[in-house]
């Protein structure tokens, strides 16, 4: 079966604001994010791809364009399956506002009981996510090979929640998954199992250094800004 390369969008201008963007319309890549992009090209030169998926959301659509430039003989596909989790009311709210929030405790430490006012639960999140990725194996594998790669550009929650089903992680303990923006992440998938061969590839490790101020022990929801 094919091997799925997945691919959180840039850093956005909600990412850098602190703001918990969800599904909100017009939230861009910023300076860097665009950057960021424009080096997905030769990161992925080595690799014949078969397609490229993306969430319809703007931030993911403006990723993967210069891969799309790079490569004219394919097709943007967008699929609702990948897109950004819906956070319902909390999307457009200042991270900092959300940590007092009883649920936000839910989300950090029993993420299967989470479900967003006005928006969907994280279990859903998950469902749709890993259906999308299923149909669109078995479409890549009877249109391509068994053999083909293709790239889905989505969401931290959302690839956070795809690695956790692919190793067989318990949602519950997703939040232990750290997807930088513009990070690749790839699962090969097989007849009996996923393999996980990348996850979080930057290629650059600046995230590892000390950071001024400390991010404490609790996941940051929607991915968090990257390497400052």
């Amino acid at each position: 079966m094919p091997t799925l390369i997945l691919v959180r969008h840039g850093r956005s201008t909600a990412n850098t604001a602190g703001v918990l963007a969800g599904r909100t319309p017009g939230v861009a890549l910023d300076e860097r994010g665009a950057e960021q992009a424009a080096r997905l090209p030769e990161r992925l030169s080595g690799l014949h791809l078969a397609e490229i998926v993306s969430s319809p959301l703007q931030r993911c659509r403006e990723t993967v364009a210069p891969l799309l430039a790079a490569r004219p003989e394919l097709t943007l596909r967008t699929d609702e399956g990948i897109s950004e989790c819906d956070y319902g009311d909390w999307s457009g709210r200042k991270l900092a506002e959300l940590t007092d929030e009883p649920l936000m405790q839910v989300v950090q430490q029993h993420p299967t009981a989470a479900a967003f006012p006005g928006g969907e639960s994280m279990r859903q999140m998950q469902h749709r996510a890993a259906e999308a990725v299923r149909e669109w194996n078995a479409r890549v594998e009877r249109e391509h090979g068994e053999d083909a790669a293709y790239v889905m550009c989505s969401h931290g929650d959302i690839i956070k929640s795809l690695v956790a089903d692919a190793i067989g992680l318990h949602l519950d303990l997703f939040q232990r998954i750290s997807v930088e923006p513009c990070s690749i992440t790839a699962i090969r998938y097989t007849r009996l199992r996923p393999f996980l061969v990348r996850l979080g590839d930057t290629g650059d490790f600046a995230s590892l250094a000390p950071r001024e101020t400390p991010q404490g022990g609790d996941a940051p929801v929607g991915g968090g800004a990257g390497a400052p």
